[in-house]
């Protein structure tokens, strides 16, 4: 008999204020491996910023964040509270890639060079190794013909599959969206689609961040409903989805349905 291995992710209790106003209320959840994860809610209602301090690019004021078991070590209170331990948040940091919105990448090197540069920067990797792994991605994205363009030369979709294949070349424990295809038209939407859908299918670790519940319904295993700070709602997603029980839930749902 095997022990279950910890959450590649686990948030208990978080909390979160941008001077006085309280943004993260007491939000606890966990990212077991291989499960994909939707957090959907209103715009403020806390997504984006619980994806941050899961990633720690903004510091929570209260609460602990443990990566596959090992919690996050702080010093200092309230406003004041920061990472105790640098070498333990970059060693974190590039286990939980993230990709952003506005894609990110850099506009004075190539496709190729915009997957390859952490990989061989941050974790020392082989270059000729680095390289091979991401052309590899990038053919895993659909954009393996792209490698030596520049990122203006690339459609919205193109640059944030690029994205992609950027954070799948740290090979991290796991991905984290935000709201991926929201800067995108409807057409170049479904290739950044078909490829989360990909990785789902593979069984990656994923938090996805995204406005699309056709997108949270096909891709995720457990959908997390969040309204002002707070979880209102979770579970799986056929029954969020076909049988809400909240009144706030219903109503978003209706709402998004309507637009």
């Amino acid at each position: 008999m095997t022990d279950t291995p910890p959450p590649v992710i686990e948030i208990r209790n978080l909390h979160k204020s941008f001077g006085n106003l309280e943004v993260l209320k007491g939000v606890s959840m966990s990212a077991p491996r291989g499960l994909v994860i939707s957090l959907i809610g209103s715009s403020g209602s806390g997504k984006s910023t619980l994806l941050r301090c899961t990633n720690l690019l903004e510091n929570s004021h209260e609460g602990e964040i443990l990566f596959e078991g090992e919690p996050i070590r702080w010093r200092g209170v309230g406003a004041h509270r920061t990472p105790a331990d640098p070498a333990q948040v970059t060693r974190i940091r590039t286990n939980l890639s993230m990709v952003f919105q506005q894609f990110n990448l850099w506009s004075h090197m190539t496709i190729l060079q915009n997957v390859m540069e952490a990989p061989v920067t941050v974790l020392g990797r082989d270059r000729a190794e680095v390289e091979r792994a991401a052309r590899g991605y990038l053919e895993k994205v659909g954009i393996g013909d792209k490698a030596d363009a520049w990122p203006a030369q690339l459609s919205g979709g193109q640059q944030q599959r690029a994205a992609i294949a950027r954070a799948l070349c740290m090979e991290p424990r796991a991905l984290l969206f935000d709201e991926p295809t929201s800067a995108l038209d409807p057409e170049l939407e479904q290739e950044v689609v078909r490829v989360i859908k990909d990785l789902a299918a593979e069984g990656r670790t994923m938090i996805l961040v995204t406005h699309d519940m056709r997108l949270a319904a096909d891709v995720s295993e457990h959908v997390v409903f969040l309204h002002k700070g707070r979880i209102e709602e979770e579970g799986p997603p056929e029954e969020l989805f076909n049988r809400p029980q909240s009144k706030r839930l219903q109503q978003f749902l209706s709402a998004t349905v309507a637009a």
